[in-house]
């Protein structure tokens, strides 16, 4: 079930297609260009934009967000911050659903309702909290729902059919399915083994079920969205404004951001490309 109305629709518009969610930091590879950014990954053909909250200690994420996120810490940005920039967004774009991906600590610091309110009131249409367990979530849910604000849950492999069934039983939106074990950006994507729990996960989730961590290219992104309703991409975009910022070093600061965020938009458009045909 969908609290959201935007989420809900870009489901529904995609008439049985895989949905392209591509993951970028808030605040890199600069705060001015982060909404020009997201414009151009829609354009590129994104379904839904994952804006990832700057922390500290991102535990579940590897070296490349890592890096986006002590940048985007560096200039600056918070949970505040990124919401600003997703009210901003949303001044020319009503349509695309944004899910704030992210950690239990600035929220909690902000506090779980006055998060809930100004996350409705932004503009966000749903949040991912990596530690936040099912079990510990039925309060943020319930917080979340009354502003019309999704709870997105994660399952790994490792996940059992208990916890499979919590998720179920809380979850809105999609369900994130983690398809390695380690850290975003790790491994090679087995499709066989995602195909297997993903049948696992829909005996008891009846929402669109997206999977992440792996899917680096057009032939991986290809493979799974065969079984997916969704595919989440956020290690290899960010790699690609990397480089696109290093072969730009010494220019302009809107220079830099203009070539990264082409590239981003170059990288993405092969993606969705794929996946229609």
């Amino acid at each position: 079930m969908s609290s959201n109305v935007r989420l809900k629709a870009a489901f529904e518009r995609l008439n049985g297609r895989c949905a392209l969610v591509p993951y970028v930091t808030a605040g890199d590879p600069s705060v001015p260009s982060t909404v020009a950014l997201m414009h151009a990954l829609r354009q590129a053909g994104a379904d839904v934009i994952e804006l990832g909250v700057p922390f500290s200690d991102p535990t579940a994420d590897g070296p490349v967000i890592q890096r986006a996120a002590e940048r985007a810490i560096s200039r600056g940005v918070g949970l505040r911050k990124v919401l600003d920039i997703v009210r901003q967004f949303r001044q020319l774009d009503d349509e695309t659903p944004v899910v704030l991906m992210g950690y239990a600590n600035p929220i909690e610091c902000i506090g779980q309702a006055e998060f809930a309110r100004l996350a409705g009131q932004s503009g966000v249409d749903g949040v991912l909290t990596v530690d936040y367990p099912p079990e510990e979530s039925q309060e943020f849910t319930a917080l979340l729902t009354e502003q019309g604000v999704d709870t997105i849950f994660l399952l790994s492999p490792t996940s059992t059919d208990e916890r499979i069934a919590k998720v179920a039983a809380l979850a809105q939106g999609y369900v994130y399915y983690v398809s390695l074990k380690g850290v975003t950006g790790s491994g090679q994507i087995d499709v066989a083994d995602v195909e297997h729990h993903l049948q696992r996960i829909r005996k008891h989730v009846k929402i669109p079920v997206g999977v992440g961590f792996g899917i680096r290219d057009a032939q991986s992104a290809k493979a799974i969205s065969r079984n997916a309703d969704a595919v989440v991409i956020g290690s290899k975009l960010i790699e690609t404004m990397e480089e696109a910022v290093q072969a730009h070093a010494g220019k302009d600061q809107k220079d830099v951001d203009a070539a990264a965020i082409a590239a981003a938009g170059q990288w993405l458009g092969r993606i969705r490309q794929a996946l229609d045909n």
